[in-house]
């Protein structure tokens, strides 16, 4: 059998039940004030992950003819970025390297108050209790965040064109952003420059990129302020807090293109 079998029964095995307190932001819409409500959960699997506590204390409110607490999810494999929950007071709550889809329970004992609270951004306005409206990075994306390819029957197979392989692997690592937000959350100014600095480098190092580099750093940039991002200030608390390790590189690079698209 394969380690990883052996290593997931090992886990289930040594898995126990807790009973926990829930402090969770309940809001009708962007425009009514929320507040914290306080739910009690027991018998909760610490093999579960956060997202199935979720689902457990749904049922439990749905059982209680109760209206759930909604909360983002997609594809819940820390793929699609989605979940974007602030829990006791970080960003995809406290483990590192990993979104709040791929939180374990074990990560808290019996008897633990867990406060579970949106985005905190005013870039990111709460569309209900746990839910907030990205579509902020949506706009920053459109501003430039691409390649205009001529693909009428002109493809070109991918290792057409050789690169570099650091920077290939520099545009790979900033590529791995999932726009989750946690960046502009973690931040005290409310800053989205991780994430476009992300998406500025992933094409800003590659040969595909350099035809428009300097109308997509421009346009990225000035959607990113009109949107009401914060500037950043160097704290780095953003690439500590990123699930994917986004570095800080990224910004300062995002920086270097802008000034020299500004003096073009």
């Amino acid at each position: 059998m394969p380690y990883g079998f052996w290593l997931k029964i090992k886990i289930m095995s040594a898995a126990k039940n807790i009973n926990i307190s829930l402090q969770i932001w309940r809001q009708k819409n962007s425009k009514e004030k929320g507040k914290m409500e306080t739910y009690k959960l027991n018998d909760v699997s610490t093999a579960s992950s956060f997202l199935e506590m979720l689902d457990q204390l749904n049922e439990q409110l749905v059982n209680e003819r109760k209206e759930p607490v909604a909360f983002d999810h997609d594809c819940r494999e820390g793929i699609c970025g989605m979940c974007s929950l602030y829990i006791n007071g970080r960003a995809h709550g406290p483990d590192t390297g990993i979104t709040t889809c791929q939180l374990h329970m074990r990560m808290f004992n019996d008897g633990d108050t867990i406060v579970i609270e949106p985005w905190r951004s005013a870039a990111f306005p709460v569309i209900k209790d746990l839910i907030v409206d990205r579509t902020s990075f949506d706009r920053i994306q459109q501003a430039g965040g691409f390649v205009s390819v001529n693909t009428s029957g002109n493809t070109i197979d991918a290792n057409a064109t050789p690169i570099n392989k650091q920077d290939a692997d520099k545009a790979f690592e900033a590529a791995a952003c999932i726009g989750c937000g946690a960046c502009v959350a973690t931040c005290k100014n409310g800053s989205a420059m991780l994430f476009v600095g992300a998406k500025v480098s992933q094409y800003a190092l590659l040969p595909q990129g350099r035809i428009e580099a300097t109308d997509r750093v421009l346009n990225m940039v000035r959607q990113m302020d009109e949107e009401g991002f914060g500037n950043c200030t160097n704290t780095g608390a953003c690439e500590i807090e990123c699930p994917k390790g986004i570095s800080l590189e990224n910004i300062a690079r995002m920086n270097r293109e802008y000034l020299s698209a500004s003096l073009k």
